[in-house]
């Protein structure tokens, strides 16, 4: 089983608009509201391909229970913590122009019972999984070495784990070796402490962390393509061309094709192309995660 971790997950509220005018009456030409979080999302496409998957992280109020029965519609296992607080609810912004702004609420605040009752969850989930996925954002009262603390956990039983977040969440998660990380090009300039003005300077930046003992290395570029790196080789898959309607989830499909290929042992270059046919896929529809099969067949 892959476990997927969201901490901080979230509504998610599309919303269909001709062009954002700030600072003026904005009025929306379609909206719709789906189970959000980048841990979410890798249990919706995991799901579609029938892996079997549990979830959890913290869920409060009403939209948390909107998130738990979407997820257990999906087919998966869920072991969500209960919160006083409410879960957040995100609004994308989608334009005619093609630009996406994105609002996102901070979360609730966690409490010190309610952090201990996820990492006791988390202990009887991790017996059960083969493989981690760690992703997003935490709420307040989550100290920042979170990841860290969960994938040592995880390195101590043997368990691989994808982390997939930022900041100084990212940095103190690096220290415990994770398997692989999917770091964006700014984030991982977040890592290097500076820029990385050239792909060459990207790849040399990824090789220094799987020197450091991070295993695999895989940086997501957005319209350029999908980086690998570990210490025998580097790849590089370009983007695929297609018309883009919503790149919220992208990365996100990269990280779900990412597990599936590593629980199918694929080779790295195969597991690249995978991961680049499903993250063009994910940006052809305005729903984050649903993943439109022709399209991805067609595209892989």
């Amino acid at each position: 089983m892959i476990l997927t971790v969201t901490l901080n997950p979230a509504v998610d509220k599309t919303c269909q608009i001709a062009r954002l005018l700030p600072g003026e009456v904005n009025r929306l030409e379609k909206t719709f509201s789906v189970a959000g979080g980048k841990g979410i999302n890798v249990t919706k496409i995991l799901r579609q391909f029938h892996l079997p998957a549990a979830a959890m992280g913290f869920l409060g109020g009403y939209t948390g229970r909107m998130i738990e029965d979407a997820v257990m519609e999906l087919g998966a296992e869920c072991h969500f913590t209960r919160i006083q607080g409410e879960t957040r609810t995100n609004v994308n912004l989608l334009g005619a122009d093609g630009y996406v702004t994105e609002l996102l609420e901070p979360g609730p605040e966690i409490s010190k019972e309610e952090l201990a009752n996820f990492k006791k969850e988390f202990e009887y989930c991790l017996e059960q999984s083969s493989l981690v996925v760690l992703s997003g954002s935490v709420p307040k009262g989550v100290p920042a070495d979170i990841y860290g603390e969960l994938a040592a956990r995880c390195r101590a039983e043997g368990r691989r784990v994808i982390l997939d977040t930022s900041g100084e969440l990212l940095r103190e998660g690096v220290k415990e070796k994770p398997y692989m990380i999917k770091p964006n090009k700014r984030e991982l300039e977040f890592l290097a402490g500076c820029r990385l003005p050239d792909q060459e300077a990207v790849e040399e930046e990824a090789k220094r962390l799987a020197e450091q003992g991070v295993c695999k290395v895989v940086v997501s570029m957005g319209s350029r393509g999908i980086l690998y790196v570990d210490r025998e080789q580097t790849i590089f898959e370009p983007a695929k061309d297609v018309k883009v309607l919503n790149t919220v989830g992208c990365g996100d499909s990269v990280v779900a094709s990412m597990a599936m290929s590593e629980q199918a042992g694929e080779e790295p270059s195969m597991a690249l192309k995978k991961a680049a046919a499903l993250s063009a896929a994910n940006a052809v529809t305005r729903e984050s995660g649903k993943i439109p099969m022709d399209v991805y067949l067609e595209l892989l």
